[in-house]
Parts: structure tokens; C-alpha cells; sequence
């Protein structure tokens, strides 16, 4: 399912380069891409996570309807993007406003599975190192919580919507999407950040230190996003506070993945030819 979801949403993006139009706005193509590719990244990382954790009686069952949420609801973000159409805040049919509640309930069922896998990774025993645990850990907390702002920025976008506004401002410039897409994807960049470390030959407690620094740095850029939209700025109109917690953010994040990339390049580079001769 999750490769599916990645490939619909590669193909639309070639959709989009051939035939052109906007990136931005209520109807474009963007929708099928972003969702296609990010729902499929969130399909197989979720489904890792489940293959971590000792099996539970119902977990096949689960998985493949959380796997089939996903699909059908970017199934249905497709379905109005190619009728030309509004995915999401539309009920100006009865079709519509049926297709958007019924994408609601689908996220609403993947985020309590979320929910439910992040409780007992924090409850059960894994056989995963210290490093790619806090990854996994932290990876779906991200998740959970990007997953409850989304539902938050459905429901105040009703709101507004009722109210003759548009849904996609919080305040004079805020963006409600913005920190719900901020660190959706941690899930995938953490334990990458971890398996990278460990294929890098860097040892365990350095690793651990590694994925808490990103970690700290991811939740650091999440809680920029959260701030500039709670303040009614837009994504990057900054104030001086606001502009260090994103730089320390984005640190956080880079200095983890430089650490890596140069050990990785030591480890790769041919070793220098010995200058002594033997006579």
C-alpha cells in the first residue's frame, strides 16, 4: 500500500509537470502529490514500527485496515482533484461534503492507531538498539501529535468556512497547516538518522546522542511552526526570538546529519599507501 501511495503520487507530479498549472491554491495537483507521496511514507513506517514490536492478537488485521485507510483516503483527494474540485473545506454538494467527512473519519481512524502503537512502544520490550528506539519513540509521538493538529486545522477551517472565511489563515497571516506539516515526517528521519549512524560504524552511545540532538531539533522546529501560526505570521515572517528557535531547530537537525555524513566519507575513503619501503 505504501508504495503504492508514493508511485500515485510520483505520477502526479508528472502530471503536473506536463500539463502545468498552479501549486498553491483549493484545486491543483499539489494535493495528490504531497498526500500520495506523504501518506505512502507514513504507510511503510508505520508498518516498520509494527514489525518491531511482539505480536499482538489482531495486529494483521489493524494494520491492513490502517494500510487501506491511507489508500482510500488519498484515494478520494484524487478523486476531486480529477473532478476539478475542492478535496478539502467543500460541502458545496451533498457529494463533497460526504467525500470530506469521510476522509475526517479515515484520518480520524489512523490517528487513534498511531495513538495506540506509540503507547506500546513507550510499554513494550523491542530488540532495537538504544539510538533507533528513542527514533521510533519520537517518530511516532511527532506523528501523533502532527496527526492531531491536522484534525484541529479541519475543524477550525469548518469553522471559518461557516463563518464566510477562509480556512487556510489563522489571524492576519497565520498558516493552520503549516505546523501540522512541520514534523509529520520524523517518523522517516530519525530512524534514518539511526541506521545511517550505526552503517557509519559510529558506536551506540554516540548514536543515542546523535538522535537525541535531532530529536531535540526537530521539536524545536515544530514548535516555531506552531508559534508563527499562533501569532499570525506567516511561515517565515520571523521576529528575532522566532529566528534563533528555527536556527536552533535546523542545527539540530543538520549537525547530527553532517556528524554522520563525514564519518560515513572517513569510513569510505581508501587508506593512504604506507611511505615505508622494505630493502
Amino acid at each position: 500500500m505504501g508504495t503504492a501511495l508514493v508511485t500515485s503520487g510520483g505520477v502526479h507530479a508528472a502530471i503536473w509537470a506536463v500539463t502545468g498549472g498552479p501549486w498553491e491554491g483549493p484545486v491543483t495537483w499539489r494535493k495528490p502529490i504531497l498526500f500520495g507521496i506523504s501518506g505512502g511514507l507514513t504507510c511503510l513506517s508505520l508498518g516498520w514500527a509494527w514489525a518491531c514490536l511482539p505480536r499482538r492478537s489482531g495486529d494483521v488485521w489493524l494494520a491492513g485496515a490502517t494500510a487501506w485507510a491511507l489508500l482510500v483516503e488519498v484515494g478520494l483527494i484524487d478523486l476531486q482533484a480529477w473532478r476539478g474540485v475542492a478535496s478539502h473545506f467543500n460541502r458545496s454538494t451533498p457529494l463533497d461534503s460526504f467525500l470530506y467527512d469521510a476522509m475526517g473519519g479515515l484520518i480520524l481512524f489512523v490517528t487513534l492507531v498511531a495513538i495506540d502503537l506509540t503507547i506500546r512502544f513507550f510499554r513494550q520490550h523491542t530488540s532495537l538498539p538504544a539510538d533507533m528506539l528513542l527514533a521510533a519513540r519520537a517518530g511516532l509521538v511527532f506523528l501523533v501529535i502532527s496527526c492531531l493538529l491536522g484534525i484541529w486545522v479541519s475543524v477550525y477551517g469548518d469553522i471559518r468556512v461557516a463563518e464566510g472565511l477562509a480556512p487556510e489563515t489563522f489571524g492576519r497571516a497565520g498558516v493552520p497547516k503549516f505546523p501540522h506539516g512541520a514534523v509529520i515526517h520524523a517518523l522517516q528521519w530519525l530512524p534514518l538518522l539511526a541506521w545511517a549512524a550505526r552503517r557509519a560504524g559510529i558506536p551506540e552511545p554516540r548514536r543515542l546522542g546523535l538522535v537525541a540532538l535531532a530529536t531535540a531539533g526537530s521539536a524545536l522546529v515544530g514548535t516555531f511552526a506552531l508559534l508563527q501560526t499562533l501569532t499570525g505570521r506567516a511561515r517565515f515572517d520571523t521576529t528575532l526570538p522566532t529566528a534563533a528557535l528555527l536556527a536552533a531547530g535546523v542545527a539540530g537537525l543538520a549537525l547530527p546529519a553532517c556528524v554522520v555524513a563525514w564519518t560515513w566519507l572517513r569510513q569510505s575513503a581508501p587508506s593512504a599507501p604506507n611511505p615505508r619501503k622494505d630493502y
